[in-house]
Protein backbone atom coordinates (compact mmCIF):
# COMPACT_ATOMS: atom_id res chain seq x y z
CA UNK A 1 0.00 0.00 0.00
CA UNK A 2 1.33 3.41 -1.01
CA UNK A 3 0.44 6.45 1.15
CA UNK A 4 0.97 9.81 -0.52
CA UNK A 5 1.66 12.33 -1.80
CA UNK A 6 2.75 13.55 1.60
CA UNK A 7 4.39 16.85 2.49
CA UNK A 8 8.16 16.69 2.72
CA UNK A 9 10.81 19.19 3.80
CA UNK A 10 13.50 17.29 1.89
CA UNK A 11 11.82 16.48 -1.43
CA UNK A 12 8.99 17.48 -3.74
CA UNK A 13 6.78 14.67 -2.42
CA UNK A 14 6.72 12.25 0.49
CA UNK A 15 5.77 8.58 0.25
CA UNK A 16 5.20 5.79 2.78
CA UNK A 17 5.05 2.14 1.76
CA UNK A 18 3.39 -0.65 3.74
CA UNK A 19 3.67 -4.42 3.24
CA UNK A 20 0.79 -6.93 3.45
CA UNK A 21 1.97 -7.90 6.96
CA UNK A 22 1.51 -4.21 8.01
CA UNK A 23 5.27 -3.58 8.35
CA UNK A 24 6.60 -0.42 6.72
CA UNK A 25 9.05 -0.80 3.83
CA UNK A 26 11.90 1.65 3.38
CA UNK A 27 11.80 1.61 -0.41
CA UNK A 28 10.15 -0.18 -3.33
CA UNK A 29 11.27 0.28 -6.92
CA UNK A 30 7.98 -0.93 -8.41
CA UNK A 31 5.98 0.98 -5.81
CA UNK A 32 7.82 4.21 -6.57
CA UNK A 33 7.21 3.83 -10.30
CA UNK A 34 3.49 3.27 -9.68
CA UNK A 35 3.46 6.34 -7.42
CA UNK A 36 5.18 8.41 -10.12
CA UNK A 37 2.55 7.47 -12.67
CA UNK A 38 -0.12 8.34 -10.09
CA UNK A 39 1.41 11.81 -9.69
CA UNK A 40 1.41 12.15 -13.48
CA UNK A 41 -2.24 11.13 -13.74
CA UNK A 42 -3.15 13.74 -11.12
CA UNK A 43 -1.26 16.41 -13.06
CA UNK A 44 1.13 17.00 -10.16
CA UNK A 45 4.27 16.36 -12.22
CA UNK A 46 5.36 17.07 -15.78
CA UNK A 47 8.25 15.55 -17.71
CA UNK A 48 10.68 17.50 -15.54
CA UNK A 49 12.65 15.55 -12.87
CA UNK A 50 11.26 15.54 -9.33
CA UNK A 51 12.19 14.03 -5.97
CA UNK A 52 10.43 11.71 -3.54
CA UNK A 53 11.28 11.20 0.13
CA UNK A 54 10.98 7.59 1.30
CA UNK A 55 11.95 5.94 4.55
CA UNK A 56 14.96 4.54 2.66
CA UNK A 57 16.14 7.94 1.38
CA UNK A 58 15.50 10.46 -1.35
CA UNK A 59 14.67 9.09 -4.80
CA UNK A 60 14.90 11.15 -7.99
CA UNK A 61 12.41 10.32 -10.71
CA UNK A 62 11.07 11.43 -14.05
CA UNK A 63 7.99 10.55 -16.11
CA UNK A 64 8.70 10.50 -19.85
CA UNK A 65 7.05 9.70 -23.19
CA UNK A 66 3.72 11.18 -22.16
CA UNK A 67 3.40 8.92 -19.13
CA UNK A 68 4.50 5.69 -20.82
CA UNK A 69 7.96 5.57 -19.22
CA UNK A 70 9.01 6.17 -15.62
CA UNK A 71 12.70 6.63 -14.84
CA UNK A 72 13.84 6.20 -11.23
CA UNK A 73 17.29 6.64 -9.71
CA UNK A 74 17.18 4.09 -6.90
CA UNK A 75 20.37 5.36 -5.27
CA UNK A 76 23.76 3.89 -4.41
CA UNK A 77 24.06 0.24 -3.38
CA UNK A 78 26.11 -0.47 -0.25
CA UNK A 79 27.51 -3.80 0.93
CA UNK A 80 28.34 -2.45 4.39
CA UNK A 81 27.19 -4.71 7.22
CA UNK A 82 26.50 -1.66 9.40
CA UNK A 83 24.19 -0.07 6.84
CA UNK A 84 22.25 -3.17 5.74
CA UNK A 85 22.39 -4.29 8.68
CA UNK A 86 24.06 -7.70 9.12
CA UNK A 87 25.41 -8.97 12.44
CA UNK A 88 29.15 -9.12 13.13
CA UNK A 89 32.13 -6.85 12.69
CA UNK A 90 31.99 -3.98 10.21
CA UNK A 91 32.71 -5.27 6.69
CA UNK A 92 31.42 -5.62 3.15
CA UNK A 93 29.18 -8.70 3.12
CA UNK A 94 30.22 -10.61 0.01
CA UNK A 95 30.18 -14.38 -0.51
CA UNK A 96 29.88 -15.20 3.18
CA UNK A 97 28.49 -18.39 4.71
CA UNK A 98 25.57 -18.79 7.08
CA UNK A 99 24.04 -21.92 8.57
CA UNK A 100 20.42 -22.81 7.89
CA UNK A 101 18.86 -26.13 8.91
CA UNK A 102 22.29 -27.67 9.26
CA UNK A 103 23.37 -26.60 5.76
CA UNK A 104 25.77 -23.85 4.74
CA UNK A 105 24.49 -21.18 2.36
CA UNK A 106 26.82 -18.79 0.56
CA UNK A 107 25.30 -15.33 0.27
CA UNK A 108 26.03 -11.66 -0.24
CA UNK A 109 24.11 -8.80 1.31
CA UNK A 110 23.39 -5.28 0.13
CA UNK A 111 21.21 -2.27 0.79
CA UNK A 112 19.76 0.26 -1.60
CA UNK A 113 17.72 1.84 1.17
CA UNK A 114 16.28 -1.55 2.13
CA UNK A 115 18.08 -4.82 3.02
CA UNK A 116 18.76 -7.68 0.60
CA UNK A 117 20.29 -11.16 0.86
CA UNK A 118 21.45 -12.52 -2.51
CA UNK A 119 22.18 -16.22 -3.01
CA UNK A 120 23.80 -17.32 -6.28
CA UNK A 121 22.02 -20.48 -7.39
CA UNK A 122 22.09 -22.48 -10.62
CA UNK A 123 18.44 -23.54 -10.30
CA UNK A 124 16.36 -20.72 -8.80
CA UNK A 125 12.70 -21.65 -8.48
CA UNK A 126 9.48 -20.50 -6.88
CA UNK A 127 9.56 -23.40 -4.43
CA UNK A 128 13.11 -22.51 -3.38
CA UNK A 129 12.14 -18.89 -2.83
CA UNK A 130 9.06 -19.83 -0.83
CA UNK A 131 10.84 -22.34 1.40
CA UNK A 132 14.39 -21.07 1.89
CA UNK A 133 13.60 -17.42 1.21
CA UNK A 134 11.04 -17.35 3.98
CA UNK A 135 13.59 -18.75 6.42
CA UNK A 136 16.38 -16.40 5.34
CA UNK A 137 14.07 -13.39 5.76
CA UNK A 138 13.97 -13.95 9.52
CA UNK A 139 17.48 -15.39 9.98
CA UNK A 140 19.26 -14.05 13.05
CA UNK A 141 22.01 -12.59 10.84
CA UNK A 142 19.55 -9.89 9.73
CA UNK A 143 18.30 -7.78 12.69
CA UNK A 144 15.71 -5.95 10.53
CA UNK A 145 14.81 -9.05 8.49
CA UNK A 146 15.71 -9.02 4.79
CA UNK A 147 14.51 -9.37 1.23
CA UNK A 148 15.91 -12.50 -0.44
CA UNK A 149 16.93 -13.15 -4.04
CA UNK A 150 18.09 -16.41 -5.61
CA UNK A 151 20.18 -15.38 -8.59
CA UNK A 152 21.45 -17.26 -11.63
CA UNK A 153 24.12 -15.64 -13.80
CA UNK A 154 22.99 -16.16 -17.39
CA UNK A 155 25.92 -14.33 -19.00
CA UNK A 156 27.94 -11.14 -18.50
CA UNK A 157 24.92 -8.95 -19.19
CA UNK A 158 21.97 -10.96 -17.87
CA UNK A 159 20.82 -12.43 -14.58
CA UNK A 160 17.68 -14.31 -13.55
CA UNK A 161 16.20 -14.03 -10.06
CA UNK A 162 13.52 -15.53 -7.84
CA UNK A 163 12.34 -13.18 -5.10
CA UNK A 164 11.06 -13.47 -1.56
CA UNK A 165 10.06 -10.05 -0.26
CA UNK A 166 10.31 -9.15 3.39
CA UNK A 167 6.81 -8.63 4.73
CA UNK A 168 5.16 -9.59 1.44
CA UNK A 169 6.29 -13.11 0.51
CA UNK A 170 6.91 -14.59 -2.92
CA UNK A 171 6.73 -12.02 -5.72
CA UNK A 172 7.28 -12.07 -9.48
CA UNK A 173 9.06 -8.72 -9.75
CA UNK A 174 10.90 -6.25 -7.52
CA UNK A 175 12.79 -3.15 -8.61
CA UNK A 176 15.03 -2.92 -5.55
CA UNK A 177 15.73 -6.68 -5.67
CA UNK A 178 16.82 -6.38 -9.30
CA UNK A 179 19.13 -3.47 -8.46
CA UNK A 180 20.68 -5.23 -5.46
CA UNK A 181 21.17 -8.49 -7.37
CA UNK A 182 22.76 -6.71 -10.33
CA UNK A 183 25.12 -4.86 -7.99
CA UNK A 184 26.24 -8.12 -6.36
CA UNK A 185 26.79 -9.71 -9.78
CA UNK A 186 28.88 -6.73 -10.86
CA UNK A 187 30.83 -6.54 -7.58
CA UNK A 188 31.57 -10.27 -7.81
CA UNK A 189 33.23 -9.53 -11.19
CA UNK A 190 31.09 -12.05 -13.05
CA UNK A 191 28.97 -9.52 -14.93
CA UNK A 192 29.55 -6.41 -17.00
CA UNK A 193 28.45 -2.87 -16.09
CA UNK A 194 25.15 -3.13 -17.97
CA UNK A 195 22.95 -5.91 -16.59
CA UNK A 196 19.38 -6.94 -17.36
CA UNK A 197 17.47 -8.74 -14.62
CA UNK A 198 14.76 -11.29 -15.40
CA UNK A 199 12.37 -12.43 -12.63
CA UNK A 200 11.72 -16.14 -13.07
CA UNK A 201 8.42 -17.12 -14.66
CA UNK A 202 7.53 -20.80 -14.62
CA UNK A 203 4.96 -22.35 -16.95
CA UNK A 204 2.06 -24.16 -15.28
Amino acid sequence: MLVGPLKSRKADFGLRIFNPDTSEAEKSGNGIRIFCRYLWDLGLVSQAPFSIETKGGIVNAQVLENGKLVKVDMGIVSFSSAKIPVLGESRDVLLETLSLNGKNIIYSAATIGNPHCIVINENPSESLAREIGAQLEIHSNFPNRTNVQFMKILDRNNIKIEIWERGAGYTLASGSSSCASAAVAKRSLVCAKKILSFPCLEAT
